[in-house]
């Protein structure tokens, strides 16, 4: 089957749909599939090189951003769009993506969900022009909701069907000012007609994201993240220094504030003794802010002897990161789509503490790696997170369990397997409606 894959890069730190997506274009290529993933806006960060088979950004970011200032900009020589399209350059202007405006960011967001009648279509049609000098492809993919805008065009134009994936993109939506929050669900209720199935991580996000785009439950499909499982070494932490870890972007929204806190009111017990903490995962310049207030709250309370930082860390370093930990908890403030950083933390044969509410219920049964606790309460947080620190027996089975779950349900090979079944069935309908 030839795929093309449409993802959108970061350009200098790691996301979980960068690396679910890599980790699925390599899988489906394994088992004999032409899959190419072509990048836009920014180059892609994944965990390793991707090979010779990647691909340049085909739109680029700064680009989109002057094709909505300027309509005629597509039409400036071709040198100029290469030169800033350049990898080098737009890594460079991904650190300063974090300066833009919540105006400008709903304006660019919803310029690229109206397709053709919207202020970016003369680049974006650059991107179709392209896609038809790569021959005929079987089945287009989208890694997220919010390339839907190309949906219509090449829906009719190629004739072939389009997938979606999802990956939690109604948390982005949602805090775009008005009016561009309503525009850009109301551009995205309309683009959803033009995608024969949509695939959510899990059935809370599947459920949530059919209501949202007005979707018929016939095009929603259920499908697991997966992981290169053989990436990640089980764990060994030292027995006289009990860690927790936490290993997403370093924000309030992804639960870190809740963490700290609970961390002082662990520490300041004394029931776990010398308890530490680290924390790693991206950070960018805007989160900066966030960082300085917690590492003054944690200066406050006398433990910043106890707490590791380890910002935009190489694959290697992160595998050795998970390999040290006692627990992990990334206590999310919002419903997780799904929450790759589970699935390796598990993996690595570290248990999880994960707030009961979003995926993460789904994730704790079908991994039996973890326990739940009552979201957005710090102190529920420390009481678990004390509890599972002092038993050692429910650790080492939360560990075996995950390890061995993990391995069969959300390996690459398995996503890519169940990717595999939902494009053929995607084909087949397409065929059978011509």
């Amino acid at each position: 089957m030839r795929i093309l894959h449409l993802t959108p890069g970061t350009g200098n730190f790691h996301c979980g749909s960068c690396l679910r997506d890599h980790a699925l274009i390599k899988a489906l290529r394994v088992r004999g599939h032409d899959a190419l993933m072509a990048p836009l806006y920014l180059p892609l960060v994944t965990d390793r090189e991707f090979g010779s088979q990647e691909l340049p950004v085909q739109i680029g970011g700064i680009s989109l951003f002057l094709q909505q200032k300027f309509t005629w900009f597509h039409k400036l020589p071709r040198f100029f769009h290469k030169w800033i399209n350049k990898p080098d350059f737009l890594r460079r202007a991904s650190k300063r993506m974090g300066m833009t405006s919540a105006k400008v960011l709903g304006e660019m967001t919803l310029g690229a969900l109206l397709g053709t009648d919207g202020r970016q279509w003369g680049e974006w049609q650059k991107l179709i022009a392209w896609i038809r000098t790569q021959g005929k492809f079987d089945v287009i993919s989208f890694s997220n909701s919010l390339l839907t805008g190309l949906a219509p065009t090449l829906e009719k134009e190629l004739g072939v069907p389009i997938v979606c994936s999802m990956q939690g993109e109604d948390s982005f939506l949602d805090t775009l000012p008005e009016p561009y929050r309503t525009q850009c669900w109301e551009a995205m209720q309309r683009n959803a007609r033009s995608i024969r199935y949509f695939i959510a991580p899990s059935r809370f996000y599947a459920d949530l994201m059919r209501e949202r785009l007005h979707a018929s439950a016939a095009q929603m499909k259920v499908l697991p993240n997966g992981i290169d499982t053989t990436a990640f070494t089980t764990s060994s932490p030292d027995p006289n220094w009990p860690t927790i870890g936490y290993f997403a972007r370093m924000i309030h929204g992804k639960g870190l504030t809740t963490l700290v806190d609970a961390f002082i009111d662990l520490a300041k017990r004394g029931t776990v003794p010398r308890v530490k903490l680290r924390i790693g995962g991206a950070k960018t310049p805007v989160d900066e802010k966030c960082v300085a207030g917690l590492q003054s709250k944690i200066k406050a309370a006398g433990l910043t002897n106890r707490v590791e930082w380890h910002p935009n860390v190489s694959f290697k370093d992160k595998v050795h990161f998970f390999h040290d930990l006692t627990v992990f908890s990334v206590p999310a403030t919002y419903g997780e789509a799904f929450g790759l950083y589970v699935i390796e933390a598990v993996s690595s044969g570290v248990p999880v503490v994960q707030p009961d509410h979003g995926a993460f219920p789904e994730l704790i049964a079908a991994t039996e790696g973890g326990v739940l606790c009552k979201p957005d309460d710090a102190k529920a947080l420390a009481d678990t997170l004390e509890a599972l620190l002092n038993d050692d027996e429910q650790r080492e089975k939360l560990s075996k369990n995950g390890i061995s779950r993990v391995r069969q349900e959300f390996s690459a090979t398995r996503m890519a397997e169940r990717f595999e079944a939902l494009l053929q069935e995607a084909v087949a309908a397409t065929q059978a409606e011509h």
